[in-house]
């Protein structure tokens, strides 16, 4: 059992027996275990080396154990150490041959797959293997999987997968689509809406991507789809890139407690601004500072602080002067 620690069998035999004794002669070894005393003596000298156990003051011929937590733990960390550092190698070797073997074989980049039982798995499979993020592109009407019926999201949200999802305005059109939405924003997905996607798509850890080769209809349809799965290359770059393109100018998500989705038309995202808001929104867009903004508008400068916060997690905008673009691409001003 304490071979990950560098132990032999007979070293084993050897230094449990010493553990359960105060000390020990390698003769007394030899009686209590039914080894030969000669493999007891080797056995003492290489545990001896180990730093596992050592004579005693009083007595050179008794033995006594070095404690476990002393002797082992630091042994077995610095193994798992050395495991997690070949372990990164060989990771990196991988890497390199598939590399070598796309540069000479394109099958190596791209696989077909035909199918919606076969995508379907591909896209099981896929999330989960994943280990930092996915990203999708979801457009109405399913393909592969049904809304609610990708479980493979939650168990990747939950061991701490980021998902970020695009969907477009028509999926929430098909049957349980918001619902499956709602669950997914509450179990941590972040996702945003936009009027039209180009395909469907869904990328790992940017490292593997499936996304259409020829549109395939609806489940049931009867042509059957046809995607491809593309690996590490210009295209998989293009496709990452074409997702945050889209992400940036998506509308954001959000769930109410009463399980309403806000934010899937630019409108609805309109409706939740009062008029003060679009009143110190105006001011904002102006170059106005903060200070005179509160003095205009009657509030304090910390509410008018709190409030561009606001309208800025309504954009999905980080700076002030993304929430200015986003108002004036929405038609908030």
């Amino acid at each position: 059992m304490l071979e990950a620690a560098g132990l032999t069998a007979v070293e084993e035999t050897v230094y449990r027996l010493l553990v359960g004794t105060a000390t020990a002669s390698a003769h007394e070894i030899a009686h209590q275990t039914g080894l030969p005393h000669e493999s007891v003596e080797f056995a003492l000298t290489s545990l001896r080396g180990k730093q596992l156990a050592s004579p005693t003051d009083h007595d050179p011929l008794h033995y006594a154990a070095v404690p476990p937590d002393v002797a082992l733990l630091p042994r077995l960390q610095q193994r798992a150490d050395a495991v997690d550092k070949a372990r990164t190698a060989v990771t990196d070797l991988l890497d390199s041959y598939r590399s070598a073997r796309r540069r000479e074989d394109a099958g190596q980049l791209i696989e077909v797959i035909t199918g919606s039982e076969a995508l379907r798995q591909h896209l099981q499979q896929m999330q989960d293997n994943a280990r930092h993020e996915m990203l999708w592109f979801c457009k109405a009407q399913y393909v592969a999987m049904p809304s609610g019926t990708n479980h493979a999201e939650y168990d990747a949200l939950a061991r701490g997968v980021r998902y970020r999802v695009l969907y477009e305005r028509a999926f929430f059109d098909d049957e349980g689509a918001i619902d499956n939405v709602v669950e997914g924003v509450r179990a941590g997905e972040n996702a945003r809406s936009v009027p039209h996607l180009p395909l469907r798509l869904a990328v790992a850890d940017r490292a593997i991507a499936i996304c259409p080769l020829v549109p395939g209809g609806p489940q049931g349809a009867p042509s059957q789809p046809t995607a491809a799965l593309v690996r590490g290359s210009s295209l998989l770059e293009a496709l990452t890139s074409l997702f945050e393109r889209y992400w940036e100018t998506a509308v954001p998500l959000a769930v109410s407690t009463s399980g309403d989705v806000h934010g899937i038309n630019d409108d609805t995202d309109g409706g939740l601004l009062s008029e003060s808001d679009r009143r110190l929104l105006s001011l904002l867009v102006a170059g106005i500072a903060d200070k005179a903004i509160a003095s205009q508008t009657g509030m304090s400068r910390r509410t008018v602080q709190r409030r561009i916060h606001h309208m800025m997690t309504l954009a999905g905008a980080a700076t002030r002067m993304q929430l200015a673009w986003q108002a004036a691409r929405r038609g908030w001003l």
